[in-house]
């Protein structure tokens, strides 16, 4: 029984480690996003969100990478950040301001955020690891 335990946690560190190697580029992700303000003028909140995205790879991108944090709510584009080309380990925090009734219920607003890349193209090594490159927040 140990052995099998033993094989199945070995088993599982090697796929680990074999998509980690595999994401030798540059890996912009989306780290995390969060309210940071609200501020209310009587009948409507103004939220403030603050988001981050940075470059988890091994590579620094591009100078040439033009790319986005696109804002989505139900589905539809509301509007995009531009995210500068990042070295290993730098971020880049972006704030976008959401206004709402100032009586909508907790928890009853989402957001969907999701890097997209214009240029180069096709993207190549900019974004060895696209799973990270989207988060959501509900508020």
């Amino acid at each position: 029984m140990r052995t099998m335990i033993l094989v199945v946690v070995l088993l599982a560190t090697l796929s680990a480690n074999a998509a980690a190697a595999s994401c030798a580029g540059a890996d912009p992700a989306i780290t995390s996003v969060k309210v940071q303000n609200v501020t209310n003028d009587g009948s409507v909140n103004h939220y403030t969100l603050v988001g981050r995205v940075t470059n988890l790879g091994n590579q620094r991108q591009a100078s040439n990478v033009l790319q986005f944090v696109d804002i989505y709510q139900n589905g539809v584009r509301l509007e995009d950040r531009g995210v500068p080309p990042l070295a290993p380990g730098q971020s880049y925090t972006f704030s976008y301001v959401w206004q709402r009734a100032a009586d909508a219920g907790t928890n009853t607003t989402t957001f969907n955020f999701s890097i997209r890349m214009t240029s180069p193209s096709p993207p190549g090594n900019e974004d060895c690891n696209l799973a990270n490159g989207r988060y959501n927040l509900t508020f």
